[in-house]
C-alpha cells in the first residue's frame, strides 16, 4: 500500500511539474503576483472561518464538549490530509486523536469522526448535484454531465452503505465477537460494542444530524467564495455560479484520486480542464491551485507544530511519571 502510495505521488509531481512546463514557469509566477497578498490573506482568511464552522458541525455531535475542542480538531484533521503523505484516512486519525487527548472518550470521538465525514460527504453530493444541475440548464452538451450524474449516483449508494454500517455493523461485529468467548475476540466485542452505543447516542438526535449537514452545505457552498474572491482581485471576472462548478467539480475530481497524497498533479490537472470550459486561462487556473495549497501549508505547518509539541509534551509527562520511584508517588501519611 505504501508502495502504491509513494507511485501515485511520483505520477502526481511528474503531471505537476509537466503541466508547469508547458504552459510555462514564467507565465504561472505572472499570475500568481496578479493574486497578490491580498488574495492570498483573503482566500486564507475565509478558510480559516470555513474550518471554525466545521468544528462547529462537529461539535454539535458531541454535545456538552466545548466547540474549541472539534475546531482544534477539525484543524489538525485537515492539516494532516493536507501536508502530510497520507491519505485522507490518516488525516481523520489525527483528527481524533487531537480531541481525544483533551477528554473525548474513544469511542465517542471515533464515531463522531466518522459521522461527521459523512455528513460531509452527503453535503458534498449535494453540493456537486446543484452544480451539475446549473451546468446542464446553461450548457447542457458538456461532455463533463454524464461521467457525474454517474459518480453521483455511485457515490449516493457508497454512502448510503457506510451509514448503514455506522448503524448496525459494529452492533454485528460485537455480537460475533460474544460468540466466540475468546479474550481477543472479547475485547474487539467490548470495543466494537462502546462504538455501537456512540453511534446509537449520535443517530437518536436527528435535529443535531440535520444541523451539522446543513452547516457542511453552508460550508461547501461558501467555499466557492474563497476561489471567486481571488480571481476578482486578480483582474478575472468570472461569475460566482460558474466558479461554483469549477470549484465542485474539482473538489469530486480529488475525492475520486484518493490514492494520490495531497492531490499532487489531481487538482492541478483538474483547475485547467475545468476553467477551460468557463474561458479561464491554464497559468491563472495553476497559480490559484498553488495559492492555495500555499494557503494550506501557512495554516497546516503551526498547527502541525502545536499539535507534535502537545503530544511530545504528553509523552514526556508519562515517561517522567514511570520513572518515579512508586513511594514517592505515594501521599505522605498525615
Amino acid at each position: 500500500m505504501k508502495l502504491l502510495s509513494v507511485f501515485a505521488a511520483l505520477c502526481g509531481l511528474t503531471l505537476l511539474a509537466a503541466l508547469v512546463t508547458h504552459f510555462g514557469l514564467g507565465s504561472v509566477i505572472g499570475s500568481l503576483i496578479a493574486f497578490g497578498w491580498t488574495g492570498f490573506v483573503a482566500i486564507s482568511g475565509i478558510h480559516l472561518v470555513l474550518i471554525a464552522v466545521m468544528g462547529i458541525a462537529w461539535a454539535v455531535l458531541l454535545p456538552g464538549t466545548r466547540a474549541r475542542v472539534p475546531i482544534w480538531g477539525r484543524l489538525v484533521r485537515d492539516s494532516g490530509c493536507e501536508l502530510l503523505p497520507l491519505s485522507q484516512i490518516g488525516g481523520y486519525v489525527l483528527g481524533v486523536r487531537a480531541v481525544t487527548i483533551t477528554g473525548v472518550p474513544g469511542a465517542s470521538a471515533t464515531a463522531s469522526t466518522a459521522v461527521d465525514v459523512t455528513l460531509e460527504f452527503f453535503a458534498q453530493l449535494v453540493y456537486t448535484a446543484l452544480a451539475a444541475c446549473w451546468l446542464f440548464y446553461r450548457r447542457p452538451q458538456t461532455a463533463v454531465l454524464a461521467p457525474v450524474a454517474i459518480g453521483l449516483s455511485v457515490a449516493a449508494i457508497l454512502a448510503a452503505a457506510f451509514v448503514a454500517v455506522q448503524r448496525r455493523g459494529f452492533d454485528l461485529l460485537g455480537r460475533a465477537g460474544q460468540m466466540l468467548r475468546r479474550s481477543w475476540a472479547d475485547k474487539a466485542a467490548a470495543g466494537a460494542s462502546a462504538l455501537h452505543a456512540a453511534f446509537d447516542d449520535i443517530y437518536r438526535w436527528r435535529a443535531r444530524i440535520w444541523i451539522s449537514f446543513l452547516l457542511h452545505l453552508a460550508c461547501w457552498i461558501a467555499s466557492t467564495c474563497e476561489a471567486w474572491v481571488a480571481l476578482r482581485l486578480a483582474g478575472v471576472p468570472l461569475g460566482f455560479l460558474a466558479v461554483l462548478v469549477i470549484e465542485s467539480l474539482l473538489y469530486a475530481a480529488r475525492s475520486v484520486a484518493f490514492a494520490v497524497p495531497n492531490a499532487v498533479g489531481v487538482q492541478e490537472g483538474a483547475y485547467i480542464l475545468l476553467g477551460a470550459n468557463f474561458g479561464l486561462a491554464p497559468e491563472t487556473a495553476l497559480a490559484l491551485s498553488f495559492l492555495k495549497r500555499a494557503r494550506d501549508i501557512t495554516i497546516g505547518l503551526p498547527v502541525l507544530a502545536v499539535w507534535q509539541l502537545l503530544e511530545s509534551g504528553r509523552l514526556w509527562r508519562r515517561a517522567a511519571s514511570a520513572r518515579t520511584p512508586p513511594d514517592l508517588k505515594r501521599k505522605p501519611r498525615p
